[in-house]
């Protein structure tokens, strides 16, 4: 399947789907795929799988079977079997890299684009939902106030939203990542993390996965497995959090904490804790010469929506978007 003219992403989709159909036997249509791919970690609506199969059908690695979707072929399955195990390896940490890098957000100014997450829910669910999440921000577990309600719309590549729904955009905690790299600092994502918190203090990370060694991101996995407390820690001080770590070079801690501080007095970043050069944070190991940087992630205020029965469907760091069209909550 190697080509010129289908880019790495593309690439990692249709293997993908590929995987789907050799697991599932029966023939399977474009609405159940999607769903699938999501619950693996790609962001993909229905009319994005219709594109994909259509590359798949012109390769003759999949067939349609009538009105019932598609099979994959016995070229399809040969085609799987030589797909690299880890094509997916670092997928995540690739994102994230290109995302911050299309950061263009001034502190300044005010003015940019920022990383945001999308949350996708029941339009009847709306108001409730905006209740739990002024809640969580009123005890300050969320990275950012500003939000964005979408409507049915498309918001972020392949992602839909769907009739009877609305999405929710809230702004990802790497935005301070971005930041960090306009202003000229270095900054390396490292973990994204499930950080015990006692007596509204906290006191160590219980999980963290390696960034540049998952193909789906922390924050979908510890949300999926409802593994966050996050309403415990808004209502009595002690629960689990999202969080994520960066390490910067030590010798620019000084200028990170004045654009940290910056950051923070408009609404943007909640740093946990900032650590000493080469030394663990909250128990999460940190490289020589490096300081690990610890911030409450953006997918917090979603995670207790949907602690409390609200159905959710994150896409955590999904796209980016121009500041001015978030609103404080």
């Amino acid at each position: 399947m190697a080509t010129t003219t289908i880019d790495s992403m593309v690439q990692r989709k249709l293997i993908e789907i590929l995987r789907i159909l050799f697991e599932n036997k029966e023939p399977i249509g474009a609405r159940l795929i999607a769903d699938r791919m999501n619950e693996r970690g790609y962001p993909i609506g229905e009319r994005g799988v219709r594109y994909h199969l259509r590359i798949l059908d012109e390769r003759g690695l999949t067939r349609r079977q009538g009105y019932d979707g598609r099979v994959i072929t016995e070229s399809g399955i040969h085609e799987l079997n030589n797909a690299l195990v880890g094509d997916r390896l670092g997928f995540i940490i690739t994102r994230i890299e290109k995302l911050i890098y299309d950061t263009t957000f001034d502190l300044k100014t005010g003015e940019g684009s920022v990383i945001i997450n999308t949350s996708i829910i029941d339009r009847k669910d709306v108001d409730k939902t905006l209740e739990i999440m002024r809640h969580v921000i009123h005890e300050g577990y969320c990275f950012s106030p500003y939000i964005k309600l979408i409507e049915e719309e498309e918001v972020a590549q392949d992602i839909d939203i769907p009739d009877g729904k609305i999405g929710i955009a809230t702004m990802c905690s790497i935005t301070i990542d971005g930041i960090l790299l306009k202003s000229g600092i270095p900054v390396t994502p490292k973990y994204g993390g499930l950080l015990e918190v006692k007596n509204r203090k906290a006191v160590g990370f219980e999980d963290i996965i390696v960034y540049n060694g998952t193909s789906i991101d922390p924050m979908r996995i510890f949300i999926s497995k409802k593994m966050t407390r996050v309403l415990d820690a808004v209502d009595t001080g002690s629960g689990r959090l999202l969080a994520n770590l960066r390490e910067i070079p030590a010798s620019a801690v000084p200028e990170a904490e004045k654009i940290m501080e910056s950051a923070r007095g408009i609404g943007i970043s909640n740093v946990v804790q900032i650590g000493k050069p080469g030394k663990s944070v909250l128990d999460a190991p940190v490289e020589t010469g490096k300081v690990g940087v610890v911030v409450y992630a953006g997918t917090n205020i979603m995670a207790a929506v949907e602690e409390s029965g609200i159905n959710v469907t994150t896409y955590p760091i999904s796209t980016v978007m121009d500041f001015k069209e978030l609103k404080k909550l």
